[in-house]
């Protein structure tokens, strides 16, 4: 059995659109790496806020979790939005000394061509945006912007965030992207990926792997049944037990949360 007890606690960082509880954002993993001796913690930012606001409500997470545990530093893996988060706690709020590594699962660190589409219907994002944030305000969330955090997720914006926020040497970031298979693989996800594939190439219903791909590659990760690996499953928002495949390595998992596993372990077994 893989072991997961790293020198410092894990804390996993959601993205855009849900909230770590009631319902648990990233499904059997939690308990699966807690079985294996990890350490979980969850970043507890608000869903439809701004990468700043999401930033600053990290940053006091951050200070909990080392008070409670002793330790020095945590692990963060973020999925989504939550890994640009992340980026600007490390760099813009100056908190590089307190994490030890980022891995980020299919985080827009190039920017989403489909959403610079998306936004050339300003009048309609905007009037979406507005709408959501009525929900996420009912859901918990004390400042959501969701018209700001679309205009986030648009490459001109990443480019100047990028540029704002390089990478610190002390961190350790890892990247992972995903593949659907096909556009009904996953319903939700059906419309958005066709946009995707006619614009830019294939994707996990949203990003493509150039897009999502940061510091040290992990691989572009598909499932091994019909459906591959959409923007909700990576995350297992579904807990739907499906086999995964390293499409760079070749390396199987019977399952995503054995994905996980084995991303833990690397960090243990490089002292992190």
């Amino acid at each position: 059995m893989m072991d997961c007890r790293t020198k410092y606690p894990i804390l996993l960082v959601h993205g855009m659109g849900f909230r770590d509880e009631p319902i648990c954002y990233w499904g059997r993993i939690p308990k699966v790496l807690r079985a294996h001796g990890a350490e979980v913690f969850f970043g507890g930012q608000e869903a439809n806020a701004s990468v700043e606001r999401n930033a600053e409500l990290l940053v006091k997470r951050l200070e909990r979790v080392l008070a409670e545990t002793g330790a020095e530093k945590v692990n963060v893996i973020a999925h989504s939005k939550g890994g640009m988060e992340t980026r600007y706690l490390i760099s813009t709020l100056k908190q590089g000394g307190r994490i030890a590594s980022l891995t980020t699962i299919s985080t827009p660190h190039n920017g989403s061509a489909a959403m610079d589409k998306l936004m050339k219907l300003r009048p309609i994002m905007k009037l979406v945006g507005v709408g959501t944030d009525v929900f996420k305000l009912i859901g918990g969330d004390k400042k959501p912007d969701t018209y700001r955090c679309f205009e986030q997720l648009t490459t001109g914006y990443m480019k100047r965030f990028n540029a704002a926020n390089p990478d610190d040497t002390r961190v350790h970031y890892r990247s992972c992207a995903f593949l659907m298979k096909h556009w009904y693989s996953d319903i939700i996800m059906a419309v958005p990926y066709i946009g995707v594939l006619l614009l830019n190439g294939r994707s996990d219903g949203f990003l493509t792997p150039s897009e999502v791909t940061h510091g040290e590659h992990r691989g572009t990760f598909t499932g091994t049944g019909y459906r591959g690996m959409s923007h909700c499953d990576e995350a297992d928002l579904r807990r739907m037990r499906c086999g995964v495949t390293n499409l760079d390595t070749g390396e199987k998992f019977r399952d995503i949360t054995d994905m996980y596993i084995r991303l833990v372990s690397e960090l243990k077994e490089k002292g992190l």
